[in-house]
């Protein structure tokens, strides 16, 4: 039995503590939020998965110093945005547990990705990375998923795959932290773009293009930012672009619909009603790609779209008329 710290009682937050919970383990959650954590203390329920209940071995405070006390493990599952203050918090409450970033993005101030940001605060403490095709909806329903622990600390990634793996969740271990992390992060931008083509009702052979070229740019971004090139068509890249840009889970895919329907920004967020990590990022990808040279046409269409006042259904037109190219 392991005592695990998670950060965050968001719907990922709530499901991993769902998961490790039921295999015995002893769970502390961390809430910024009073009325957050005594739904979950005391009605067992999660607001944001509404159709499972909270195991008895799940504790949840707004004292972050309690949250990590005594733990063998501290999963950081904020929103990107919020990483590096979060992680100011509570940094000086870490000993020796490894901490394992469960949040995808980057941080927008920096460009740095969320393993950045942590081991630039501690620089002293095990960073690990834990993504791919996971909806907190199925998790916490126990349907099986496959994930991947990334941390350049072999002990991290066996001490997450003997926490976590068991019939409903199989558990990979690589050493290409990049590699996953990028391809989590950036793959919600072309599941925001999903939703927009489906928005303006095109077809299967539009979405084909969309992944395929899609997975691409991520790659393409993704080797040249330092990670390993078969990264981005395993789990953490191509599993997890195809989970996000199919399903109604998918806020991101979500949101991509609202901006096809012709929403603002701000009303998007308000119609998603959660993170859209998508919106937050696409601006980082564009700066990325500018950085490190790199075409993107899919990411910098969908930045015009959101900043620049062009029309969805002109993207599209704009990207299928571009010049002649070898695949």
């Amino acid at each position: 039995m392991k005592k695990i710290c998670i950060i965050g009682s968001g719907s990922w937050g709530v499901a991993l503590a769902i998961h490790v919970a039921k295999m015995g383990n002893e769970v502390k959650l961390w809430s910024f939020s009073k009325e957050e954590a005594d739904i979950i203390n005391n009605d067992k329920k999660c607001k944001f998965l509404p159709d499972v209940a909270i195991p008895e071995n799940i504790f949840c405070t707004t004292d972050i110093e309690e949250a990590i006390k005594g733990t063998d493990m501290v999963l950081h599952v904020t929103p990107s945005k919020f990483t590096r203050e979060t992680i100011k918090k509570y940094k000086q409450y870490i000993e020796d547990q490894p901490v394992i970033i469960c949040s995808k993005g980057f941080e927008a101030s920096t460009l740095y990705t969320l393993s950045e940001v942590a081991s630039e605060e501690m620089p002293n403490v095990k960073i690990g990375v834990f993504t791919g095709p996971s909806h907190a909806e199925e998790v916490s329903l126990e349907i099986p998923t496959a994930i991947v622990i990334a941390s350049k600390h072999i002990d991290v990634q066996y001490m997450i795959q003997d926490t976590f793996m068991n019939q409903n969740m199989r558990i990979y271990t690589t050493y290409d932290v990049k590699g996953a992390e990028l391809g989590g992060a950036l793959k919600n931008i072309i599941a925001f773009c999903a939703g927009i083509i489906s928005e303006l009702n095109m077809g299967d052979n539009t979405l084909a293009a969309l992944l395929t070229r899609g997975l691409t740019e991520i790659s393409r971004l993704g080797v040249a930012m330092g990670g390993n090139h078969d990264t981005f068509y395993g789990l953490s890249g191509l599993g997890d672009l195809i989970v996000t840009c199919l399903s109604e889970h998918s806020r991101n895919r979500k949101a991509g619909r609202c901006i096809g329907k012709g929403l603002s920004i701000e009303e998007t967020r308000e119609a998603v009603g959660m993170t859209i990590e998508s919106i937050d990022n696409i601006e980082v990808a564009y700066q990325l790609s500018k950085k490190n040279n790199i075409e993107m046409p899919i990411v910098h269409t969908v930045y015009d779209v959101l900043y620049n006042g062009l029309k969805p259904q002109e993207a599209v037109t704009r990207l299928m008329t571009r010049e002649k190219k070898c695949e």
